[in-house]
């Protein structure tokens, strides 16, 4: 039986005041693109200023008349949620690890960024919409931010498994920074038991040769471009979750202009659900049904896998994923299932432990450096300046000073608040791996 259809659309709207370019222009054509009443739910990041926000709910006020913004941190969690259906309740969830203060120029920890869920009502049916952003990528050499995003990932599909309750259908929308191949992405796709809505490996988001406001470098780098934005998708357990469709809705530039809607492309997924006829109830029926959820369970799960592998994928990219799940063997998943998600968390898990060795060692290094600092201000402190130079000396003993307090600061609360969000992720990622192979049917 056909329960309803629905149009999910996200974007990360570059809107950074100050340093997005040609931001307010951009956010005005994106109202107007929004306005056109072809989406039942936008899920929208970095909106990270508060008119910007209100100028996108009043501009598509007529036809997404409920929304909700997500307030965290120093500047906001950037996320908000339009929506043509009510919005019942919210609620948001912030990561345990969420990079650095000192790094100012990246800026992610001062958003406050976490996961933020609004339940939305369908008619008689409750839909869960999950708006998110992960910690940006900003050195794919040297990603210092790799362990913080595979902890948000997976923290993100326990808060889904956590706040399923009564809704037929969970959706998790928004710029996951994170590409097919990457840890992160396996560890939020295997976790979650969750469906990536594209099908296809021809599709890309960011720093793409459509977009306007791709670099040269970028595009040197990568000529394709990335995708790293998402629809993840799971129906209740007895609702199949249908793809219809999956597209990048947006033109490439906006009408009458040079410039695309945002550095990031819009993504579309058009979803169908359809409810399966329950099973007769005797009991010996009852026994033969719970061994052939179980399989079906790690079929649909190794299905997610496959396409989300980042592999070239044969699949149209408009084929409905249930399409997609009756061609496989239900016995090669149901081994493949456990060994996809064992192998992610035991890299995850080692990406941890080398974290926390890392904090011991910078703790190690700000002691050193503030004990050497301090033996440098006692210097100063007991020499004389020279004649001319007492401002400067005075300035540099303040100089002096503050790098000993931020020395010690960084080596002892900033390394204990570091070292006890990843020992949480990692924790959690060790019960989670210790029980899934004896309670498989539960995860």
């Amino acid at each position: 039986m056909l329960l309803l259809e629905l149009k999910i659309l996200t974007l990360n709207i570059w809107g950074i005041p100050f340093v997005s370019r040609d931001r307010a222009p951009r956010i005005e054509a994106i109202c107007k693109e929004l306005s056109s009443g072809q989406y039942d739910i936008v899920s929208l990041q970095e909106v990270w200023s508060q008119q910007d926000s209100e100028q996108l709910q009043q501009g598509t006020l007529s036809v997404l008349p409920y929304s909700h913004y997500f307030h965290s941190g120093v500047m906001g969690a950037g996320l908000l949620v339009l929506s043509k259906y009510p919005i019942l309740g919210t609620l948001f969830h912030a990561w345990s690890v969420n990079g650095y203060f000192h790094r100012i120029q990246h800026a992610d920890w001062f958003g406050g960024k976490g996961v933020g869920l609004c339940r939305i009502l369908f008619g008689e049916q409750i839909v869960h919409l999950y708006n998110a952003h992960l910690h940006a990528e900003y050195d794919n050499d040297n990603d210092e931010y790799k362990t913080h995003r595979v902890i948000q990932a997976f923290d993100t599909a326990q808060f889904i498994e956590a706040t399923r309750g009564n809704s037929v259908l969970q959706i998790l929308a928004g710029d996951l920074n994170t590409q097919p191949q990457d840890i992160s992405y396996k560890v939020l796709l295997y976790t979650s038991k969750m469906t990536d809505s594209c099908a296809s490996d021809s599709f890309r988001t960011n720093e793409c040769g459509r977009n306007s406001y791709t670099s040269k470098r970028a595009l040197a780098k990568n000529p394709l471009g990335i995708r790293i934005d998402h629809i993840f998708v799971r129906g209740a357990d007895n609702i199949n979750a249908e793809i219809v469709e999956y597209t990048l809705p947006f033109p490439e530039r906006v009408p009458g202009q040079k410039f695309s809607f945002s550095d990031h492309e819009a993504v579309l997924a058009k979803l169908r659900l359809i409810r399966v006829p329950k099973e007769p109830e005797s009991a010996e029926e009852i026994t033969v049904n719970t061994e052939h959820v179980e399989c079906n369970l790690f079929e649909e799960v190794c299905t997610l896998q496959d396409q989300g592998a980042g592999d070239a994928i044969k699949e149209d990219a408009h084929a409905p994923a249930s399409a997609t799940h009756e061609n496989n063997s239900s016995s090669t998943n149901a081994q493949h299932l456990p060994a996809a998600r064992t192998a992610a968390l035991n890299e995850a898990l080692a990406l941890c432990d080398a974290s926390l060795l890392q904090l011991n060692t910078d703790r190690l290094l700000y002691y050193s450096a503030a004990t050497v600092l301090f033996v440098l201000l006692v210097l100063l402190v007991e020499y004389a300046p020279p004649v001319g130079l007492k401002t400067i000396y005075l300035l540099l003993k303040f100089i002096v000073f503050g790098v000993i307090l931020f020395c010690l600061f960084m080596a002892s609360i900033w390394n204990y608040i570091e070292r006890n969000g990843v020992l949480q992720g990692k924790k959690s990622m060790e019960v989670m791996l210790q029980h899934a192979q004896k309670y498989d049917y539960f995860y």
